[in-house]
């Protein structure tokens, strides 16, 4: 996106509602694939981390050179860069940072899983949700709390519901006459 375009809500074109379902549809819907597919591949191919970051990186590089190249914005993102030289330590920095949270990202996903993971970053979304509405005073209406709450509350009880069968599970394998630890109890 060019420094100089207008970005407002109500820039002509910006109104569709249509579009924007369509993109947070698609949003959701890569999102939520990404860790289910990254976890998969951990369990089936043995894969390290580092492997996985490589490839997504690179993946997502060509993804991108092609829509700068493909929408003419590769030429003015350059020429900002040589214009604008301080502003490349901010995306360095901003680079890094991505990168070093693809690590924990993968780290978590291969250690911990998916929904965890889920869980994780739904935690991280509802306090930067909570975070914007004392801080920056943003409140929210009553319809925007009651959405939260069934998404917060559905990844929560699905999160919560899994561990108590992955302990039953446990709890009913484990051979008669040991004694029962305290995380099956």
């Amino acid at each position: 996106m060019q420094a100089s375009m207008d970005v407002s809500p109500l820039n002509k074109g910006r109104e569709s509602t249509v579009w924007g379902v369509s993109l947070m549809l698609g949003y959701l819907g890569f999102d939520g694939f990404t860790s289910t597919f990254q976890d998969k591949l951990f369990k089936g191919y043995e894969m390290e981390i580092h492997n996985q970051i490589f490839y997504t990186t690179m993946c997502s590089c060509v993804i991108s050179l092609s829509g700068l190249i493909l929408q003419n914005h590769l030429l003015p993102a350059v020429d900002f860069m040589v214009r604008h030289p301080d502003c490349f330590y901010d995306v360095l920095i901003l680079s890094t940072v991505a990168t070093a949270s693809q690590f924990f990202i993968s780290y978590t996903i291969r250690t911990f899983g998916a929904l965890t993971f889920a869980t994780i970053m739904t935690t991280r979304q509802l306090v930067s949700i909570l975070l914007s509405c004392v801080w920056f005073v943003h409140p929210l209406s009553w319809m925007q709390w009651v959405g939260a709450a069934i998404v917060f509350g559905a990844l929560y009880a699905k999160t919560f519901s899994r561990n108590k069968t992955q302990k039953a599970m446990v709890a009913s394998s484990s051979p008669q006459g040991s004694v029962p630890n305290a995380a099956n109890s």
